[in-house]
């Protein structure tokens, strides 16, 4: 059995393995590879592999550096199947139609054809079928199982058993557990080899319970001083725990009383995905069920406002005085936000708040990193407001997390491949599992090919 590296290989994104056994061949993710751009130049590129001889194609969860590439795979001849829990599915269609338009436009910028159309969606999804956490999927010798990753509602990790009875488990994104809305990452007991993520290899998150009060000074502070509240936020999880929190701080007097704009179309539509789950007992948590999420005001409160259409996004800049501005991207690498950023980032009373991993090479990261300036939109904005960020946002698992997740199935594992990360958080997980739990590690290059 051989498995090649083709994405989330030395770097953040790009999710994509290949599993070859004879002539079977499964996929585990197909994501975009992002970065400066929303979508890099390498994306595309050909398939180092023929589409139309894949057999099926296993999704961890909905990001789109996990399924962003899905529809040129239909594009170029696949017609298997397509496996994820069933909100993922739900939520994928949102998100690759939201997408669309913005590969378009950088595909015009590039002077290349768009990597996939609407009928490729389409196609796309006529292959896909949902199941649940812990039900067996049988492909071409192939069996797969889904468990709760905890990472976004509906996220999962994957374990693969081939006919021999080798097992690979592919992590997919660890989720930074215990989360306002969904339930823990599961344990995992044993596998042959494991695909981890390292997003946060090197890193320890501040502690969990304290980041509503984190949250509560940063409005405080940009409040107090009359301004603006930037904060990219991904559409999917990260926006609606944000509502969730700022609800429980409305409602109990905990911030002061001002406009809070949710300025998304994209996180508005998958919040009603949310809604519609809000009894399953699969995929939210006791506490959350417990509060009954079909309830309005889980996420909703007074003076919240949804600015669903392009006027009501261009309206909040008339709004005066201190205001919140939740809006996408999460990087600053496309969408809404960078219009606020244009607007706000130059003024001292304003803040941006960053409360997810940044990638090199975004918009986001450059300013996290202190640069004192930069360019939106071909306009030179300096960078004079308050850059604040709070880890214990982040939807994903730190390296303590990681280590005790491996922890279990240490004396049945022979070898952990450290990927999706940068560099130097892939070296700080491979050296504190070695050193920790004594098993070996590699970090793969792109197109690395390991026989099994």
């Amino acid at each position: 059995m051989k498995l090649t590296f083709y994405g989330a290989a030395r770097m953040v994104t790009g999710s994509n393995f290949l599993i070859e056994d004879g002539d079977k061949r499964i996929l585990v993710d197909c994501g975009l590879m992002q970065g400066s751009r929303y979508c890099e130049e390498q994306n595309f590129e050909k398939f180092s592999y023929d589409p139309s001889k894949i057999d099926a194609v296993f999704v961890t969860h909905a990001h789109i550096d996990h399924i962003g590439k899905i529809p040129k795979l239909y594009k170029f001849g696949f017609r298997g199947k397509i496996f994820s829990t069933v909100p993922t599915k739900e939520f994928a269609e949102h998100l690759l139609r939201d997408s669309m338009g913005i590969l378009e436009s950088e595909a015009r910028e590039l002077n290349k054809e768009p990597i996939y159309e609407e009928a490729d969606i389409k196609g796309a999804l006529s292959l896909w079928e949902g199941t649940n956490y812990h039900e067996r999927v049988d492909v071409s010798g192939f069996g797969a199982e889904f468990y709760d990753a905890g990472h976004v509602f509906g996220s999962s990790f994957i374990s693969v058993t081939s006919d021999d009875g080798k097992r690979i488990v592919f992590s997919g994104d660890l989720g930074n557990s215990p989360a306002p809305l969904i339930k823990p990452l599961e344990a995992i007991k044993s596998a042959d080899y494991l695909l981890i993520e390292s997003t946060y290899g090197g890193r320890v998150h501040e502690d969990i319970e304290l980041r509503k009060g984190l949250l509560e000074d940063v409005i405080e502070e940009t409040v107090k001083s009359g301004g603006v509240l930037m904060i990219p936020a991904f559409a999917l999880e990260r926006t609606q725990e944000l509502l969730y929190e700022l609800n429980e701080l409305v409602e109990n007097g905990r911030i002061p009383r001002v406009p809070v704009f949710m300025d998304s179309p994209l996180a508005i539509r998958l919040t009603e995905v949310y809604k519609k789950y809000a009894k399953d007992k699969n995929y939210f948590n006791s506490k959350a069920i417990k509060l009954g999420l079909t309830d309005k005001a889980i996420f909703d409160f007074p003076g919240l406002k949804l600015t669903l259409k392009t006027e009501d996004s261009k309206a909040i800049a008339g709004v005066k005085g201190a205001k919140i501005i939740i809006a996408g991207s999460g990087m600053s690498n496309g969408g809404r936000i960078l219009h606020h950023e244009k607007q706000y980032l130059s003024d001292p009373k304003n803040t941006i708040l960053f409360i997810g991993y940044q990638a090199e090479g975004t918009l986001g990261r450059r300013i996290f990193d202190g640069e004192k300036k930069v360019r939106i939109h071909d306009v030179e904005v300096p960078i004079k407001a308050r850059v604040r960020a709070i880890g214990a946002y982040s939807a994903h698992a730190d390296q303590p997390a990681l280590i005790n997740w491996i922890r279990p199935a240490k004396n049945t594992l022979k070898k952990v491949f450290i990927i999706h990360g940068d560099e130097d958080q892939m070296k700080a997980l491979s050296v504190k599992i070695r050193d920790e739990l004594a098993v070996e590690t590699e970090i793969p290059r792109e197109g690395d090919e390991v026989i099994l």
